[in-house]
């Protein structure tokens, strides 16, 4: 009895310690400011199945001239993908569709592009869509920006 108590709490001092260390990775990724909610699909699904497939929820953030994207369930303090403004391209913007709604934040819309020649899709709030499209345009001087 006393060793199953002893486990009990062993497991749930480590499920406290889990989530402790997810809500101060999220802090520490916002401590510079200018994140905002953001699900990613990097490949697209693949013909037959379910457009909601692929989406994972994350965090992006805005550094420089690139947006730093984190995945939500993750430990790592690194970014998972970076996406640099210049080589960005916008392709289209839409409302998630059929399977899509489920699998993304109420209110999402859906932005489409490219970069280095690969499918990026990116679902976040009007609001942060206005500000991800304002960012791409106030790129400096003679920088190439494709915003559709």
């Amino acid at each position: 009895m006393v060793l199953a108590l002893t486990v009990l709490g062993a497991i749930l001092l480590l499920l406290v310690i889990g989530l402790f260390a997810f809500g101060l990775r999220r802090r520490v990724i916002q401590r510079s400011g200018g994140t905002f909610d953001c699900s990613a699909r990097f490949t697209p699904p693949p013909s037959g199945t379910s457009p909601g497939k692929g989406w994972r929820y994350g965090v992006a953030r805005y550094n420089g001239d690139r947006v730093e994207w984190f995945r939500v369930f993750s430990y790592a303090p690194r970014p998972r993908q970076a996406l640099h403004r210049e080589r960005i391209e916008v392709r289209e913007r839409r409302l998630p569709a059929g399977d899509e709604e489920l699998a993304l934040l109420p209110g999402a819309v859906v932005l489409s592009c490219r970069q280095d020649g690969l499918d990026v899709e990116l679902a976040m709030s009007e609001d942060a869509l206005t500000g991800f499209l304002a960012w791409l345009e106030a790129a400096p001087p003679g920088q190439r920006v494709n915003v559709a």
